[in-house]
């Protein structure tokens, strides 16, 4: 029993969800203006732990995945009372969320369904390109800016919502990246996946694209109120830009192809996911 809550922890795959997926709700907390430190930090922990620890560990479930899985090489078999739980773990976050007030739960909500809809055989998103690329943006992206601001005690404005459709943009543009090594078992389950259906020079013309979009939009949010940190993000990502290009072209789409994959990941998501801790150390005095 313990080797099996070991694996249901493991597929939580909390260092994916802290070190990769936390740049949009630190971005958040960032273009708040405000800062409640409390509650800011529960509610990073009840984003990343039960929202997205449970939606990642409900969507193993139903993959039963055996080759590489993002942030995970050699994923291990899940038992029967994962799938009940990891439900539970998200239901538990819904609940956090109502004492934050209506706006934050009902979009704490949005990425709930949004993250069962990818998933579940019902619906199954995640098999359609396009529908798992809204799915993907709009939970893991734009609301989790939302949900940043509104925990650090701010108010959704403008900014805030550039800010958040830029963090998507950039978020979507590493998401069909991390289908290439894994076309081979994605067929074997009939989904239709963005990398399945455009290809490996798809997938390089979508992140270019995006990337760039993102980039621009997420700078000019900051510089309405911010124009030198804008500067200096602007930098950073055109530096990291360069670097994670030069990976995604050496990409071929084969199985061999996740540890690539996985190392650019980390370099844009670590990028993203440090400056703004930083840029909220300092803002906010946390040190």
């Amino acid at each position: 029993m313990l080797k099996e809550i070991y694996h249901f922890i493991i597929h939580l795959r909390l260092h994916y969800q802290v070190l990769i997926l936390s740049g949009g709700y630190l971005l958040g907390g960032f273009l708040s203006g405000e800062m409640d430190t409390l509650s800011y930090g529960l509610q990073f922990i009840n984003v990343h732990v039960l929202l997205f620890g449970g939606a990642t560990a409900y969507n193993s479930w139903w993959d039963k995945d055996e080759g590489p899985i993002g942030g995970l090489r050699n994923p291990p078999k899940m038992t029967r009372w994962m799938h009940p739980l990891s439900l539970l773990f998200m239901a538990a976050g819904l609940f956090f969320a109502t004492t934050m007030g209506t706006i934050y739960a009902l979009i704490f909500l949005c990425s709930l369904i949004l993250f069962w809809l990818y998933s579940t055989p019902l619906a199954r998103w995640k098999g359609d390109p396009h529908l798992s690329v809204v799915a993907i943006a709009i939970s893991t992206g734009f609301n989790s800016v939302l949900m940043g601001t509104l925990a650090a005690g701010g108010a959704i404005s403008l900014s805030i919502v550039l800010g958040a459709t830029g963090a998507s943009l950039i978020l979507i543009s590493m998401y069909p990246v991390s289908q290439i090594f894994q076309i081979k078992e994605d067929r074997m389950r009939n989904d239709e996946t963005f990398a399945i259906r455009y290809g490996v020079s798809g997938v390089k013309t979508f992140f270019r694209f995006t990337f760039v979009g993102g980039s621009l939009l997420l700078c000019l949010a900051i510089a309405i109120s911010d124009l030198l940190t804008a500067l200096l993000l602007f930098a950073g990502i055109a530096i990291s830009g360069m670097l994670i290009a030069t990976i995604i072209n050496r990409l071929e789409g084969d199985s061999e192809d996740y540890r690539n994959v996985m190392k650019t990941k980390f370099l844009a998501s670590l990028s993203f996911v440090s400056f703004f801790l930083i840029g909220n150390i300092i803002k906010y005095g946390w040190m």
